[in-house]
């Protein structure tokens, strides 16, 4: 028997196909968590997870394998241990930057933090895991702006009306996830009428409702389509 990650295929394929088509330089970032707060209820708890995410596995893909990729990681049960525990099921979740990364950029940084770290003593150190977290920092360019509304659920109406008034229609994608919803801002699409101030205006909308304030900007999204603490989020 083995992990699922993949809980409703024809939803995944329609997100990859949503993401913004990449340059040859640039690649998408993810990463599989195992998270602390979704097994509290539960006897399969992971108690050592003091930040709530522990990284269970992360790589770079483009679109075109970006689902077999995903499929990849769905490994036989008991694969994925924290700390001699194995990590279950319902624990797991899937992250993406939605924004591209840059090679180019991840490479210059990457060299400069290699070399710093070979001119000290060795600390315990991993090049890969160097390299991969640079990529992760490399934002190649910002296609979208996000923001985590954790709010109960349905979604307010008022909440839905105050982000229709300040951003045009065409520029708004949301994402259903398990605490809450991503909004997500495709800038290319904002009109010129709401330019200047759309910003500003839905950060004032995430204070107003959302409990996390900062929580805005070039954030991981939860995969559409795949498990996120026994939730599958979706596009709307």
């Amino acid at each position: 028997m083995n992990y699922q990650i993949i809980t409703n295929e024809s939803a995944l394929r329609a997100f990859i196909e949503w993401l913004p088509d990449l340059e040859l330089h640039e690649t998408f970032y993810c990463c599989l968590f195992a998270r602390s707060k979704y097994v509290r209820d539960s006897s399969n708890v992971l108690p050592h997870i003091r930040s709530d995410k522990a990284q269970l596995k992360r790589f770079t893909s483009n679109k075109e394998r970006l689902f077999d990729k995903i499929r990849q990681l769905e490994c036989p049960l008991g694969s994925y241990k924290q700390k001699d525990l194995v990590v279950p099921q319902e624990a797991l979740a899937l992250y993406i930057t939605i924004n591209p990364r840059s090679f180019i950029k991840a490479n210059t940084s990457s060299v400069r933090k290699l070399l710093d770290l070979a001119l000290q003593p060795y600390n315990g150190f991993h090049p890969y895991q160097e390299v991969m977290s640079e990529i992760q920092k490399a934002k190649s360019r910002s296609v979208f702006v996000s923001f985590d509304f954790d709010i109960p659920k349905p979604m307010p109406n008022d909440l839905f009306m105050a982000v229709y008034e300040s951003v045009n229609t065409r520029a708004i994608q949301w994402v259903e996830t398990r605490g809450g919803y991503h909004l997500t801002i495709r800038t290319s699409e904002v009109s010129d009428n709401y330019k200047k101030n759309w910003y500003q205006e839905i950060r004032k909308i995430l204070s107003r409702f959302s409990q996390d304030h900062d929580n805005a900007g070039d954030i991981m999204l939860p995969v559409p389509g795949t498990i996120q603490g026994g939730f599958t989020p979706k596009l709307l």
